[in-house]
């Protein structure tokens, strides 16, 4: 492409810019941009790199707290987990990409959430995904589905990264736009944390990693636009990935940070050579000149447009102190990777670039960063939801049945074929593992008795029907899960995942998650560290549902003290902590057995209310149970309600069970599914249960025996009687048959 283009409105369009933007570029320049100014302005306000949508409701976030050692504007998250260790992690999409070509998208994920994380001095330790397909019977969903855990499993198993836990869920309002969400977790020590602020003038710009190519042009434009018919002719932006190449990144990185000559680093992500250069320019408060004719180009005639919109994977830039320059080219060349000075930081704030003796691009940094457009879109309340009657919430008609209907739902059915295709114990610090049916995975701190535990979760049928509600709920949700294994939540990341903002009810959902979301966080003094905004999920005008995935990182500090899932034996008992009203409005249940959604003019019902000082009084109490020892397992009560809970305790220990008749008030179909929140089903040792129950209710905490573990059989008085064995068999059918059929 040469510089010499005509700039047309067309050209414009095809840039994913406005009239109103492109006049405010020619206002910032004072003339015509060429054609790689244009496609530089292009991806750096595009909502992928700017935000421009989001930004002003992000602020809203709680975002400091005791152990935040760095929060969002980073690479990632860093906090303090003692003894001079920190924690880096976040959370990214993406998803067209893994729409478009689902092992390459699902496998770049993995390793661009990676660089985020050991570009900042740590080693990954941990990955984890949220992961959305459409419906199960949906003609596509079998090849996404196979394509993404594919790509997940193939990069991080080479990279020797355990994948070790994550979510996945099916539903029609996917069936367009899959989501692909990468979560990475890594190790530092807090005096050995690197930044991306390109401080100080006339130091060295060094490219280090993989070739760049002509693969990921404009990805981050891509991921900008709503989908349509003709989408899948945009594989050539889709990038390829090496995770041979990131290994060897990785140690190299680490290897160079070990010394002082690094000033500041960034991974090439979306936008590869352009956002890296510009976010560390504007970070440091300087400008940068580069030689693209010193950039290690694997494929002949690469135009600059070419070289600096590339989303090739594996590289990374970094400004070195001078005289240091020949650390990094001895270090990097032995990891046989490409090094190359190419550029230097300057006192004008402007980007400078030259090729073949040419400036090709001479603009001001600051309207590419701070200053690029922050839009206050307009939006609207989603309107409020009826009630649940207790009329319409009707019995089922057999029990048997509809406990079998809810357990080999592809929400609930086991993820095994996924998680076996994962690497969950390379370092061999993975404790336990959520894809086992827990609520978080733990991971080790290597050489330590200590551990972080990690788990991703959203609820979008609750964000659809409230999004304020639903925003609530997925933060409490992962303080729960957090909270089940006697872990402190510390901090959460999110990738929140929306449809076009451009629609005024769609902001409305965006703004109402994000207010919920931080709400939660003010409650559980549990901050926003990291985290990234997809919008645009949407192929010809239907929208996903809104789904704010939230990953949340907490500390066990002592592994002698911990609990999960599994540890349910003979003659233990059940017993509830939390308040049951029934609530199967927007649940499971209502979905499954009931059917609210098999019509598209079914109404919606308003969610579980989140009363987040009895979330957070319940979970500092069973905190506190787990500390004391008086607990073997613990499972929080979501999806399903009390007897997906039970059942899903019952699987991981073995064991059969039954569950008591319905207290007075609650209906025996709400008592045993429905959702109502702050909930935690402990399995007590039998000298237990009183101290338990006693210092509960002491406490104004609500905590009853709902049941005693011991049998053969899953049983519920007065509901259910089925054999475990069997519907556990039915429950791990579920994948495994849909990937054997012909469909």
């Amino acid at each position: 492409m040469s510089k010499k283009i005509k700039i047309t409105p067309e050209i414009v369009k095809e840039h994913g810019l406005s009239e109103e933007e492109y006049q405010i570029i020619l206002d910032r320049l004072g003339r015509e941009p060429n054609i790689n100014e244009l496609g530089i302005f292009s991806v750096m306000w595009s909502e992928h790199c700017s935000y421009k949508s989001s930004r002003r409701h992000l602020g809203k976030f709680l975002t400091k707290g005791k152990r935040v050692i760095q929060g969002p504007g980073e690479n990632a998250g860093v906090i303090d987990i003692g003894d001079n260790d920190a924690i880096i992690f976040k959370m990214e999409s993406h998803n067209h990409p893994s729409y478009i070509e689902p092992y390459q998208g699902a496998a770049t994920g993995v390793g661009g959430i990676m660089r985020d994380v050991f570009t900042m001095g740590a080693r990954p330790i941990a990955n984890m995904n949220a992961l959305r397909f459409g419906e199960i019977s949906h003609p596509k969903t079998k090849s996404l589905l196979s394509g993404v855990v594919a790509g997940i499993g193939g990069y991080g198993n080479c990279v020797g990264v355990p994948t070790v836990g994550g979510e996945t869920n099916f539903h029609k309002g996917y069936n367009g736009n899959i989501l692909v969400n990468a979560m990475c977790v890594g190790l530092a020590h807090q005096d050995k944390v690197f930044y991306s602020a390109a401080k100080g003038v006339g130091n060295p710009i060094f490219y280090v990693g993989s070739k760049t190519g002509r693969d990921g042009i404009h990805g981050a434009t891509m991921a900008s636009a709503e989908f349509d018919d003709d989408s899948e002719e945009k594989r050539p932006t889709v990038q390829v990935g090496d995770p041979f190449t990131e290994k060897l990144l990785i140690e190299a990185c680490l290897e160079l940070m070990a010394t002082d000559a690094i000033i500041a680093i960034q991974d090439m992500g979306a936008a590869g050579l352009t956002s890296s250069s510009i976010e560390m320019a504007d970070k440091g408060g300087v400008g940068i000149k580069m030689n693209l004719d010193k950039v290690p180009q694997r494929e002949t005639n690469m135009t600059p447009y070419e070289m600096m919109l590339s989303e090739s994977q594996e590289r990374m830039l970094m400004v070195l102190v001078p005289g240091k320059e020949h650390l990094a080219l001895e270090i990097f060349q032995k990891w046989e990777l490409d090094v190359a000075e190419v550029g230097v930081t300057t006192d004008t704030g402007r980007l400078v670039l030259t090729h073949k003796r040419k400036t090709v691009c001479d603009i001001p940094i600051a309207p590419l960063a701070d200053d690029a457009p922050n839009l206050d879109r307009p939006h609207t309340k989603t309107p409020e939801r009826p009630v649940l009657s207790a009329d319409e919430a009707r019995a089922p008609d057999n029990y048997n049945d509809a406990l079998n209907t809810l357990i080999t739902c592809p929400d609930m059915a086991s993820k095994r074929w996924i998680w076996e295709q994962y690497d969950r114990h390379v370092m061999a610090d993975t404790v336990d593992s959520s894809q086992s049916g827990g609520d978080a995975a733990i991971v080790r701190i290597h050489g330590s008795n200590k551990a972080v535990a990690i788990t991703t979760d959203c609820t979008p049928r609750y964000c659809y029907a409230d999004p304020y509600e639903g925003g609530k709920q997925v933060v409490a949700e992962t303080w729960r899960n957090l909270t089940c294994t006697g872990a402190t939540p510390i901090a959460i990341t999110d990738c929140l995942n929306f449809g076009n903002p451009e629609r005024p009810d769609i902001m409305g959902q965006f703004v109402g998650c994000v207010e919920g979301m931080n709400e939660a966080c003010r409650a559980f003094d549990y901050p926003v560290v990291s985290g990234n905004v997809s919008l645009y999920n949407e192929t010809n005008g239907v929208a996903i549902p809104p789904t704010p995935a939230v990953g949340g990182v907490g500390l066990i500090d002592d592994l002698d003290v911990f609990t999960t899932i599994t540890g349910a034996q003979e003659g233990d008992t059940l017993v509830l902590i939390g308040e049951t009203q029934g609530w199967l409005g927007s649940s499971l249940y209502g979905r499954e057995i009931l059917g609210h959604e098999r019509a598209d003019d079914a109404p919606v019902y308003a969610p579980p209310p989140v009363d987040l000082a009895v979330e957070k009084t319940n979970g500092d109490y069973v905190r506190s149970l787990i500390k004391n020892r008086r607990v073997k397992a613990v499972h929080d009560l979501s999806d399903g309600g009390l007897a997906m809970s039970a059942a899903e305790m019952c699987f991981a220990a073995g064991i059969g069970a039954e569950l008591k008749a319905a207290p007075s008030g609650v209906t025996l179909q709400g008592w045993l599914f429905g959702e109502d929140q702050a909930r935690y089903l402990l399995a007590v040792d039998e000298n237990s249960v009183n101290p338990v129950v006693s210092t509960a209710q002491a406490k104004g905490i609500p905590a009853q025996i709902v049941g005693k573990v011991g049998g053969a059989q899953l049983k519920a008085a007065g509901a259910f009687d089925v054999n475990l064995s069997d519907l556990k068999s039915a429950n791990e059918r579920v994948l495994p048959d849909l990937m054997k059929s012909k469909a």
